[in-house]
Parts: C-alpha cells; structure tokens; sequence
C-alpha cells in the first residue's frame, strides 16, 4: 500500500485517467452540419444528404445545385 506522496500522485493520476472527455457529440455535431434544407430548415452535413433528404421528405421539389446550399 503506497503512503504519502505516492499515494497523493496515484489518485492524481487515477483522476486524470477518469475525467469524462472535453465537449459533448452534440456540440462537435452542431459545428459540422453547414447545410439547410431550404424547405423544411434541417440542417445537413454535406451535399449528398441535402440530395438524400430531397428524394425522401420532398420528391416533388428539385434539389438546389450544390453552390447555393
């Protein structure tokens, strides 16, 4: 069994090794979708969901060029 300072630097270290991550999925996933749906404002990734979201929630609509969106 460690004493003193051991014991003090050990739980240091366990505690480091614990710590829950910086920053939650939902904050790194609002920085990385860029895209909205024109129609409906869901907000997308990239280009190919934009056309993914348009041939399921709006077949009649056109998809925008990729430019504009």
């Amino acid at each position: 069994m460690t004493r003193g300072k051991q014991k003090i630097e050990a739980q240091r270290r366990n505690a480091e090794r614990n710590q829950k991550p910086k920053g939650s999925q939902l904050e790194a996933r609002a920085a990385a979708l860029k895209t909205v749906c024109p129609i409906c404002k869901a907000q997308l990734a990239n280009y190919n969901q934009l056309s993914d979201h348009y041939a399921s929630k709006h077949p009649k609509e056109t998809v925008p060029p990729p430019s504009s969106s």
